[in-house]
């Protein structure tokens, strides 16, 4: 058999299979760390409001609301998302100074399959708060190839 059969034989083959540049676990912790700078993360003060069962993921309202008097010495300096499945693990970062009046993103994704997701929210104080929230998709997006 010779090299451009196989070729065209491997070909569909190669279509099918899951990109192998998805994000995983590991990537999503890397990524954390990008964020927090190695910091210790805490649960509670984020409340991550999102559906656990996502019939399309090709659009999946999300939002983040953080418990913050948001005044000057006490506020949100950054609220970020994180995933373990999508292509990158890093969702958005969305920066907030205490003039932003509350501490709430409200968003649209895309969710490559069923996975968790991570919110970060940074404080003034420098500290790191979080809240986690797994998500079950029926039909998947984000597909790359």
């Amino acid at each position: 058999m010779n090299a451009t059969r196989r070729l065209v034989l491997a070909a569909p083959a190669l279509l099918l299979r899951p990109p192998a540049a998805w994000a995983s676990p590991e990537a999503m912790a890397q990524a954390l760390r990008g964020f927090t700078g190695g910091a210790a993360v805490q649960a509670g003060r984020v409340a991550m409001d999102i559906s656990p069962l996502v019939e399309n993921g090709n659009t999946v309202p999300l939002s983040v609301i953080v418990d913050s008097p948001m005044t000057e010495a006490d506020h949100v300096r950054a609220i970020a998302v994180f995933n373990e499945r999508n292509p990158q693990p890093h969702v958005i970062t969305v920066r907030l100074g205490p003039r932003s009046g509350r501490a709430i993103l409200a968003t649209h994704i895309r969710l490559a399959t069923s996975q968790t997701l991570l919110a970060v929210a940074q404080l003034s104080d420098g500290s790191f708060w979080s809240d986690r929230a797994q998500v079950v998709v029926t039909l998947a997006a984000c597909v790359e190839g």
